[in-house]
This record gives structure tokens, C-alpha cells and sequence, in this order.
């Protein structure tokens, strides 16, 4: 059990630090073991080759400079002492002087690749009796060796490639460019792969918001990616056929319906006045305005094209001709709030909400705000009873009218949410529903930016 535990808990860790983007994973797949097999190589380098010569190395140069330092001591007369030097110069290639009355610093002095210092170190210390300091950096090409001796110090200069095996920054350099350019390699082909995914998710949402490019969507890219490329247009054919189809039904659909609405209206009128009369024009009032929700579902956006639009003027349009109509609505926009949407199906959806909104309350507040991450809330309330929390995604249902939240006797076949809401996801977006300050509900269209 603890390992099953652990079995899922390791991949959860894992997936919390791995980036989100499929470039960055596919680099990563790529570039990582790159890395870790360079770290490898350049660990057994360093542990079997380069610390191994330049310990002997630096063990050589420590026996040759304690040579000096006890030849020096065992005859430190002025003749000897230039004997000895010249010698030391000559011979072991190391310049060699005795400062009198100079005492050692006492602050380190190390380089910028340590595990040079910490060979040197070690090598002088196994060699050396007496106190000893080295410095790694004033000179490019030499090493600074000062012994203690009696009366001063010795200081020695080593030419660096005595102490140090000289390809050690080589080596890191060589890594170093080549991991670059297998680095610059796999971004150039990585890039050009997951540019032919982007471009087939950015035709996908386009034709879910119903927006076509300047050019028709082509396949490239791997064979993979152009077998998914060429399977969306062939859907995207589908659907357009679908669309076409469902939308020349619809024009004879309502042709077939209202041509004998048309008459009865007619007859109507040039009926007698009566009760029965009044009756069966509100019944047909009813009937003609359930023919329009049903079409209106139906049609959707009709292929609609977006447009720039000035919010603030189309509410207002939409508020005009309902307060034209006796109902109560208080305008509330944020100013120059100009957006790409489909003006009509926006109309559509914003006047449904607020006869929704009116049909089952006194009053409603129209209001549209742009947010912080750049795009647009329309939000509709009312003071009517409402919905219940745990009934919201229930409310968006077509025909689904909520019987025990509001009156069944209310005109309307319970469209207006689910047109709402298709609207909406047909711009990007979405509906959601929440409780209002004015004691109803409230339905707020999320547009993107």
C-alpha cells in the first residue's frame, strides 16, 4: 500500500515542476539527457583523468620546491643560494628568490577552479615541513609559491602548466559549445513542429467562434500533425454542410409557419370583437412569439461576422426597445467599451436575458465593464425570486422553465438562458449565474477580449 502511495504521489510532484507548453516539455525531453550525459562525462572526466594528472602533476612540482627549500636551508650562504637558483631555474624551470624579513599573508589567496587549489594544497602540505601560501590568479601563466625559511620566505614562481593539466577548461569549453548547439538545433526543429500545432488549434478555435482567416487553413508539418490537420478539415467540412443544410431547413421552416400565422391573424383582425376573439390573438401572440424562440435556438448565429462594435450604442438599443414595451431597466456601461463580436446574436442573447429577467421580476440592471485580464462582463439582474444555487446548470437546459422557481404561466418555452449561453461559447465565452444584489437573479455574459 505504501508503495502504490508512492507510485502516485513521485508522478503528481513531478507534473507540478514540468512546463506547460508542449515546446517546452519536447525541449526538455531532448535537451535534458544531453545535459545529464555531459554532467556524467564531465564527472568521470574530472574523478578518473583530469584530478588524477594534476595531482601527480602537482606532487612533481611540490618535491621539486621542497628540494629547493631544503637545499636552501642546509646552506643558506650567498654563493650557495645563487648556486641553487640558477640550478632551480635551469634545470626544474622554477624562478626562485628570498625576500628577507618578509612575513607570509595570512589571508588565502584562491583561484577560480578550486579543485586546482585543493591538489596544490595537498601536495604542499604532504612535501612541507614549514608554513607555505600560494596565488593562483596574479599571473595568467604562473603559480606563486611563498615558503617560510628562516630570516623570510622563498618565493617561487611555477609555470602553470607544471602544477595543472591545461585542458581542463578546454574540456568545459567544448562541452559547453556543444550543448549550445544541440540546444540551438533542437529549438529550430522543435519550433517548426509545434508552429503547425499551434496553427491547427488556432484554426479549431476560430471555426468553433465561427471566425474564418484571411487564407484557408493548410496542412505542414509532420505527418502525424498533417493526418490531424487534414481529419479537422474534413470535420470542419462536416459541420459546414450540417450548418447549411439546418439553416436552408430553417428559412423554409419559417416560411411554411408564418405564412399561416400570417392568416389567422388576418381573420383575426377582421373578425368580430369579443372575448373569444382577444383570447385567440393573445393564444396566437404566444404561439408566433414560441415560433421565434424556437427559430431563434435553432439558428444560432447564422454564419454572422464579427465586427468591431460599440457596446455602450447596441445596449442601448436593446434597452430602447424594451423600455418601449413598459419594461423597467436601468442602463449601467462603461464607457468607449468598443469589442469584435456578432452585434445581432449579442442582441439576441442580451434581449432574451432581460425578458427572462422582466417576465419574472419589476425591474433589471443592464451593465457592461471591461475586466482586468481584457475582456468584457454584460451582466443581467432582476428583483424577481430567483433560482436555486444547486439549479443553475439545470436553468440552461432548453425548454427546461424551473416550474418550482418561477411561474409556468410566464410567456416563453425556456430558451432564453440556453440562447444566452450558445451565444456566448459561440464568442469564446460563457454565461454563469450568480445570486443579485437586487434580490433575483443574476446572468452574466463573459466575453473574451
Amino acid at each position: 500500500m505504501k508503495f502504490r502511495a508512492l507510485r502516485i504521489f513521485v508522478p503528481r510532484f513531478i507534473k507540478r515542476w514540468l512546463p506547460a507548453s508542449l515546446f517546452a516539455r519536447t525541449l526538455l525531453i531532448i535537451v535534458l539527457p544531453v545535459v545529464i550525459m555531459q554532467a556524467v562525462v564531465t564527472w568521470i572526466f574530472f574523478d578518473a583523468h583530469w584530478q588524477t594528472v594534476t595531482s601527480g602533476l602537482s606532487d612533481a612540482v611540490a618535491g621539486d620546491i621542497a628540494w629547493v627549500v631544503e637545499t636552501y636551508q642546509a646552506d643558506p650562504g650567498p654563493e650557495a643560494t645563487r648556486e641553487l637558483f640558477e640550478r632551480a631555474e635551469q634545470h626544474l624551470g622554477l624562478s626562485v628568490r628570498f625576500l628577507p624579513e618578509r612575513v607570509l599573508p595570512t589571508s588565502p589567496a584562491t583561484g577560480y577552479f578550486q579543485a586546482e587549489d585543493r591538489a596544490l594544497d595537498a601536495a604542499l602540505s604532504r612535501r612541507l615541513d614549514t608554513k607555505h601560501w600560494f596565488d593562483n590568479r596574479r599571473y595568467p601563466g604562473s603559480v606563486d609559491v611563498r615558503v617560510a625559511v628562516t630570516g623570510g620566505y622563498l618565493r617561487i614562481i611555477v609555470p602553470r602548466e607544471r602544477v595543472f593539466a591545461p585542458s581542463a577548461q578546454v574540456f568545459v569549453l567544448w562541452l559547453s559549445v556543444a550543448t549550445l548547439l544541440l540546444t540551438t538545433i533542437a529549438i529550430l526543429f522543435i519550433r517548426n513542429q509545434v508552429r503547425a500545432i499551434e496553427r491547427l488549434a488556432q484554426a479549431a478555435d476560430a471555426f468553433g467562434k465561427g471566425v474564418e482567416g484571411p487564407e484557408p487553413f493548410k496542412p505542414y508539418g509532420a505527418r502525424e500533425v498533417r493526418q490531424a490537420a487534414q481529419a479537422f478539415i474534413a470535420m470542419k467540412a462536416r459541420i459546414q454542410r450540417h450548418i447549411d443544410q439546418r439553416t436552408t431547413l430553417l428559412a423554409s421552416v419559417s416560411h411554411d409557419l408564418r405564412t399561416p400565422l400570417t392568416r389567422l391573424k388576418l381573420e383575426l383582425a377582421m373578425a368580430e370583437p369579443g372575448k373569444r376573439t382577444e383570447a385567440m390573438k393573445r393564444d396566437l401572440a404566444e404561439m408566433e412569439h414560441m415560433v421565434d424562440e424556437y427559430l431563434d435556438f435553432a439558428r444560432g448565429e447564422a454564419g454572422e461576422a464579427v465586427e468591431p462594435v460599440d457596446l455602450a450604442a447596441l445596449l442601448g438599443e436593446v434597452v430602447d426597445g424594451v423600455r418601449r414595451g413598459g419594461g423597467a431597466v436601468e442602463l449601467v456601461v462603461e464607457a468607449d467599451l468598443v469589442v469584435g463580436l456578432r452585434p445581432n446574436a449579442i442582441r439576441r442573447a442580451v434581449a432574451n436575458l432581460l425578458s427572462n429577467a422582466l417576465g419574472f421580476g419589476t425591474r433589471a440592471r443592464l451593465s457592461a465593464l471591461r475586466t482586468p485580464a481584457g475582456g468584457v462582463e454584460i451582466a443581467v439582474e432582476d428583483d424577481g425570486p430567483g433560482i436555486p444555487e444547486d439549479r443553475y446548470e439545470e436553468a440552461f437546459k432548453p425548454f427546461n422553465r424551473l416550474d418550482e422557481a418561477r411561474n409556468q404561466n410566464r410567456k416563453g418555452v425556456g430558451l432564453g438562458l440556453a440562447i444566452a449561453r450558445d451565444v456566448a461559447r459561440g464568442h469564446g465565452g460563457d454565461v454563469r449565474l450568480e445570486r443579485s444584489p437586487l434580490g433575483g437573479l443574476k446572468a452574466i455574459i463573459r466575453l473574451p477580449g
